[in-house]
């Protein structure tokens, strides 16, 4: 779903396995940024909102480093697909598929998103 951000009163929800999770407004997102959002688990997920509208949500753990900064990634596209590329170590990750398009045997949880 693409939508503008300055779009008010809607809000960013996550699919977790039974549910979805009310993360935050729509318009608290910067397109071409992520954000950080802890989840009932405590473990944190990582949610993009692109300079088109499309939104996407990982792991915010990098797999390589094990610190929790993928939201602090830049986001790009590489063969039209967009990802994240970890601030750390700059691995690249698909933000629709979650596989680290550097090391095919890694890969990070990818969640559905949706506004309500």
């Amino acid at each position: 779903m693409t939508l503008a951000p300055e779009t008010t009163a809607l809000t960013v929800q996550l699919h977790l396995a039974d549910c979805w999770l009310a993360l935050c407004e729509l318009s608290a997102l910067t397109p071409g940024r992520g954000v950080a959002a802890l989840l009932p688990d405590g473990g944190q997920a990582a949610v993009f909102l692109d300079r088109a509208g499309r939104m996407y949500a990982i792991d915010n753990r990098d797999p390589f480093s094990g610190a929790a900064v993928l939201s602090r990634g830049l986001i790009g596209s590489h063969q039209g697909r967009p990802f994240v590329a970890s601030p750390l170590l700059k691995q690249r990750f698909d933000l629709e598929s979650g596989r680290c398009l550097d090391d095919e045997t890694v890969r990070v949880t990818t969640y559905e998103v949706r506004i309500s």
